[in-house]
């Protein structure tokens, strides 16, 4: 039967891993007659299926006031606690508003359970499924304890009472093993592995398209130049050192390695180191972020804004050479658009990807000379490419798409509703 599924975040926009999973979710259950709605801090979905409460996000002042005096000591005082109580007590109330407006049958909580990033609506949610016995699936990305800035704190009863919650009408779904063992040892809850997920069932249109005919012109590079990609935001744990000291041991001029996307909130310090490694190493590095945006349209200067799409198509080679990923969705993506990866071993892709039997060139920490030539074969071996990629994408198609998802959520939604799934 259709049900009304209310999906909860702090923040359902851009082009962060929850945002993207999620609508992901959507589309499936759309497959099935499920209609989504929206509660979020900040939301760019569809007007007419969006409940945003601005105090739900967590960028809104008062949950920064809280986030200051909570985390790095502790211990808080009984004014922070009561403020706490406020916000989470007025977030709840909005909940029951949401779920009463749009008439929801099942929530889904994106992350919001795992990560206290806004520990008031995290209280706020627990209280009130625990309050309903509403059906829900708890979504959960990254948890509190994978996370350096959350290591010291003043909120360890909140922590236990909510990140996550154990509830009878909860069930939870992680996206890689180890997050599931650590999750049943730490909780004693236990949850589904649900890794992220592509679109494999469709692939990708691979005709001319006049609007990207520009975009290498555009980076400042060549037809005849190879296009190696870094598409991740330029944080310590990508490891783009490590694609710095790769493109400069190819020692060819027609190597160029751009990356999609830029510092952001962790400062740009590392910005800096990566450009003085590349002038030591005579590496053509290329930052493109200003020119990639969620949809294609022409900035306040005119020059056209791409999507990572876009540029996926255009590149020869992608690096991700990250020490750590939850899951890692740029590989999914490069997969899916069939470009040859280079990957760093971290620990989630031991566990959960390489023994699915993808041909990736794999690297334990450090370019070799061997993994050089296996890059240059893969580039200028264009048989050996096609054959490559074609292999990662049956593959990525029988683990990773929305046929396995939909099982999945089938099966959850059977259990929870008693409904034939």
């Amino acid at each position: 039967m259709s049900k009304n599924v209310g999906f909860i975040s702090t923040r359902f926009a851009g082009s962060d891993g929850v945002s993207l999973e999620s609508s992901k979710w959507a589309e499936v259950l759309w497959e099935d007659n499920h209609v989504s709605y929206w509660y979020s801090g900040r939301n760019d979905r569809e007007p007419g299926c969006s409940y945003c409460v601005p105090e739900a996000y967590f960028g809104h002042p008062e949950n920064e006031w809280i986030n200051q005096r909570i985390w790095g000591q502790p211990q808080r005082s009984p004014g922070v606690t009561a403020r706490i109580r406020e916000l989470s007590d007025y977030i709840k109330q909005s909940l029951y508003d949401f779920v009463e407006h749009y008439k929801i049958d099942i929530l889904i909580p994106q992350n919001v359970l795992a990560i206290p990033m806004h520990v008031p609506l995290g209280i706020a949610v627990t209280e009130f499924l625990a309050e309903t016995q509403m059906p829900a699936i708890a979504h959960h990305h990254d948890f509190y304890w994978e996370r350096t800035r959350f290591s010291v704190g003043a909120v360890k009863d909140y922590l236990d009472m909510a990140f996550p919650p154990s509830l009878p009408h909860l069930h939870h779904v992680g996206i890689n093993q180890a997050a599931l063992e650590q999750l049943a040892l730490r909780k004693g809850v236990t949850s589904s592995l649900m890794p992220n997920v592509f679109d494999f069932d469709h692939p990708p249109h691979s005709g001319r398209d006049d609007y990207t005919d520009d975009i290498r012109e555009q980076i400042g590079i060549t037809e005849d130049d190879i296009l190696i990609l870094q598409p991740t935001r330029i944080v310590p744990r990508k490891g783009i050192e490590h694609a710095i000291k790769l493109v400069g041991m190819l020692n060819d001029p027609r190597y160029k390695l751009v990356i999609s996307h830029d510092a952001g909130d962790e400062g740009y310090d590392y910005k800096q180191r990566l450009q003085e490694i590349a002038e030591q190493e005579g590496v053509d590095l290329r930052f493109f972020a200003a020119r990639i945006g969620e949809i294609r349209q022409v900035d306040h200067e005119g020059n056209k804004i791409y999507t990572l799409w876009d540029i996926y198509k255009h590149a020869d080679l992608m690096t991700y050479p990250s020490t750590y990923e939850g899951f890692g969705n740029a590989l999914l993506e490069a997969i899916y658009f069939r470009v040859p990866v280079v990957i760093n071993r971290y620990s989630i892709y031991v566990q959960d990807i390489q023994p699915k039997g993808f041909k990736l060139i794999e690297m334990d920490g450090f370019i070799t000379p061997s993994l050089v030539e296996q890059v240059r074969r893969l580039i200028e071996d264009k048989k050996h490419r096609q054959a490559v990629v074609d292999h990662n994408y049956e593959v990525a198609s029988h683990y990773y798409s929305y046929t396995v998802l939909k099982r999945l959520l089938r099966y959850h939604i059977a259990a929870l509703t008693g409904d034939s799934p």
